[in-house]
């Protein structure tokens, strides 16, 4: 099983109840196919940069999975029968460029707490002052 990212694009029209109904569905497809998701974030509704297919918005959740890669196809081939679902993109992980990321934030954030530490001594000298 590989790990993958999707992008879910739901009709804008629907309500948040609605989209909730709507993407356990798409999930279910995934665990049909032997799948697993691991993490799923509502991005919320936005507007396109120009109407699609005459459409101005839509309601846009990322989802991590796991989905044996010859089932992929199949997968978004399913996505096509289902109404509500108006785009879905599907990319592949690279476990590399995670550790990568992973390490990058680890970086930056202890970066930042050496820097609030700082700014708190300085402001209890200050204080003493």
């Amino acid at each position: 099983m590989k790990k993958y990212d999707a992008l879910y694009i739901f009709v804008g029209t629907l309500r948040d109840d609605a989209v909730e109904a709507c993407l356990d569905k798409a999930l279910a497809e995934v665990t049909r196919l032997g799948g697993n998701v691991l993490e799923k974030v509502s991005l919320g509704k936005r507007s396109f940069s120009r109407p699609i297919k005459k459409r101005e918005s839509g309601v846009y959740v990322k989802v991590r999975l796991e989905l044996d890669p010859q089932k992929v196809d199949e997968l978004v081939n399913r996505y096509h029968l289902v109404e509500e679902v108006f785009r879905v993109q599907i990319l592949a992980v690279d476990d590399r460029r995670e550790v990568k990321l992973a390490q990058e934030r680890a970086e930056r954030a202890e970066i930042q707490a050496k820097k609030d530490a700082a700014a708190a001594a300085a402001l209890a000298a200050k204080t003493e002052a």
